[in-house]
This record gives C-alpha cells, sequence and structure tokens, in this order.
C-alpha cells in the first residue's frame, strides 16, 4: 500500500508524491487577488489579457510594495499573460503571434513592458531575460485611484486599441495595432477555397468587405463577379453596380444598378429606398417608392414607400392611407411600428425625418 504524504508550497500549489510519481494538484479555493480575463478583438484579431488582481488594501504600492527598477509580474500569483491570435505591432515594435507572459519594471517616470516567450511561470520569480520577445518603454500616467489591479482596452479604433494597467493612482498605457486589412484579406482568400466558395453570398460578402473599406476595388469587383457567376441576385448586382462607381465608371454602374432594380422583389426596393434616403438621396428614393408601387401595388411594402412620399410632400391625409392600406397585410410583427407612423402623420409629422 502506498503512503502519501502533502507539501505545500506556493499559495495552494500541493504536489501529491507516492512511491512511484510525484503529481501536483492545485485545489479550488478563493483567491485574496482575484482572477480576471479581458478581450478586445480588432478587427479578426483577438487579444486576450489573463491576470489576477491585487488590491491596494491601503498599501503604499509603487517604490514600496512594488519596487521601482525590478522585474515585477504585471499582477498577482501565476504569470500575467497576453495573447494574440495574429502577428500584432506594440508602440510600433513587431511582435508574432501567440501567447507571452507579461512583466513590467516599474520606474517613477519610465516603464520597462516586458513581452517573454515563457508564459506559464509563477509570476516573475523565475523571469529570465533571455527569453524576451520584445521590450518596450512607456510612460506612467496619473490616474484616478482603483484598488484592484485593472486592465482596460482604451481607444479602441478599427486597427488598433491602448492597453492600460491601472493600480492605485498610476495608468500604465501601450498601444496594440493591427494591420487589419492584411489579415482580412489573406483570412478571405482561405475561406473562400472552402465551401463558401460555393455559394454567391460569400463572394459579395469579401467584394462589400473590399469596397466599404476602401482598400481593394479590382478585388471587390473579380468578387461580385464570381458572387454573380455563381447565382445573380438583386444583392450582387447592386453591389456590382457600387463598386463600379466607386472606380468612377459611371454608365456601368448605372447599367447594373437598372438591372440589379428589375431583379429586385418589394420589400428590396423599399429598403434600398430607405438606404438612399440614409444618404440624403431623398428624390432618388421617392422616384423609386413611386416605380414600386406601379410594378408591385399590392405589397404592403409599396404602400409604405408610397407615404413616405406623400409624406415628403406634406399631404399627410393621403399618406395615412397608404399607411392604413399597409397595415391590412403586413406581417404582425411590423403593425406596431405602421400605427406609430399612423400616429405621426395625423399629428402631420413628416415621417422620413
Amino acid at each position: 500500500m502506498h503512503r502519501v504524504r502533502l507539501i505545500t508550497l506556493l499559495l495552494g500549489l500541493l504536489p501529491v508524491v507516492t512511491l512511484g510519481h510525484a503529481q501536483t494538484v492545485m485545489l479550488d479555493l478563493p483567491l485574496q487577488s482575484q482572477h480576471a480575463v479581458v478581450t478586445q478583438r480588432i478587427g479578426i484579431t483577438d487579444i486576450t489579457v489573463n491576470y489576477h488582481r491585487p488590491l491596494t488594501n491601503g498599501r503604499p504600492i509603487w517604490g514600496k510594495l512594488v519596487p521601482y527598477g525590478e522585474v515585477w509580474r504585471a499582477g498577482a500569483n501565476e504569470n500575467t499573460t497576453i495573447a494574440f491570435t495574429d502577428p500584432v505591432t506594440i508602440e510600433g515594435q513587431p511582435l508574432d503571434k501567440g501567447t507571452y507572459g507579461l512583466h513590467m519594471i516599474p520606474g517613477e517616470n519610465q516603464w520597462t513592458v516586458i513581452f517573454s516567450k515563457m508564459s506559464s511561470a509563477w509570476g516573475s520569480f523565475s523571469y529570465k531575460q533571455d527569453e524576451d520577445a520584445l521590450r518596450v518603454t512607456v510612460k506612467p500616467q496619473a490616474a484616478e485611484f482603483h484598488d484592484a489591479l485593472t486592465y482596460d482596452f482604451d481607444d479602441v479604433k478599427p486597427d488598433s486599441s491602448v492597453i492600460t494597467l491601472r493600480w492605485d493612482k498610476v495608468a500604465v498605457p501601450f498601444k496594440v495595432a493591427v494591420k487589419v486589412n492584411d489579415l482580412v484579406e489573406a483570412s478571405l482568400q482561405r475561406q473562400l477555397r472552402g465551401l463558401n466558395q460555393y455559394y454567391w453570398e460569400g463572394w459579395d460578402d469579401a467584394a462589400n468587405y473590399f469596397l466599404t473599406s476602401k482598400t481593394n476595388l479590382d478585388e471587390a469587383l473579380k468578387d461580385e463577379d464570381k458572387s454573380i457567376q455563381t447565382e445573380e441576385r438583386f444583392d450582387n448586382l447592386l453591389n456590382k453596380s457600387l463598386i463600379l462607381a466607386a472606380m468612377g465608371r459611371k454608365e456601368d454602374a448605372s447599367t447594373f444598378r437598372d438591372k440589379a432594380i428589375q431583379k429586385a422583389s418589394a420589400q428590396q426596393l423599399y429598403f434600398y429606398g430607405r438606404q438612399l434616403q440614409g444618404e440624403k438621396k431623398q428624390e432618388e428614393a421617392f422616384a423609386l417608392y413611386r416605380s414600386n408601387a406601379k410594378k408591385f401595388p399590392d405589397e404592403w411594402t409599396s404602400h409604405v414607400g408610397m407615404a413616405r412620399v406623400y409624406s415628403g410632400q406634406g399631404d399627410f391625409n393621403n399618406a395615412v392611407k397608404e399607411i392604413k392600406t399597409a397595415l391590412t397585410t403586413a406581417p404582425d410583427s411590423n403593425k406596431s411600428n405602421l400605427q406609430n407612423y399612423v400616429k405621426r402623420l395625423q399629428s402631420k409629422d413628416d415621417i422620413n425625418r
């Protein structure tokens, strides 16, 4: 019969030693410095900080509990880690994707932020400088008091964010940036070699990304053509017209816009009209609503479109009639909004505003 002895090590680590082998067991007990994880997505890249949150508990922190000029674990207990699912830049310096041990060297006027290839150590007790993947220097800032150490993602932009450590009355920010467009383009190429290549939606979504991000209109046009070849739809025909317009090919854009409109359903035409109104193209939208009413006179969305036309002209009586007609065939989920339109129009409130 084996004998078992328990030896308590650092903050709850309990190695179980038997005659033949040793096994480490971590008991699931409350920790004084509680565990936290915060994640931010930039583009398609996830950034995750995994840390423990010590409290000040009225203690002097900087230069005392956490000495200046010494490597610190940037949290409590085991390694604080930071993980990137794609390559990034830290304060302008490149760092490959992966999970890193996050350490810091505090100073009164300057801090060093360290990204270590070793991410599974216990705190900074076994830190080795030759395992650094990157070091950057940043300036600490005065901050409102934080009793619990906190990591926040501040100043979030489409291609960057500032990660800020806050504790006591000090904030330590460092900027993380991502080459979003390059990563998305490479990701799209991978995705469109799989099952997505056989459906019009995948190519259309890819084309729309390049169009809205204004990064690669030639690729947008190529992808939209593949979408149309897969299945010709109102959506991809209209998107092609928008791509051609962005390329300055106005006549071609007009041709594909007309083709899209001919293929559209009443609901698609109505929502395209709403899109035009959102772009401040009111007269174009009203012309579309009128043609929609002629093409689909019995569709409830056609009546809502005409209500918008009448409302825009100040003819609230006819606008009310159109909405009431729409109410007779509209889905139950839309009737509440339509009834609200009736009240607004009866109060001579333009529903286009």
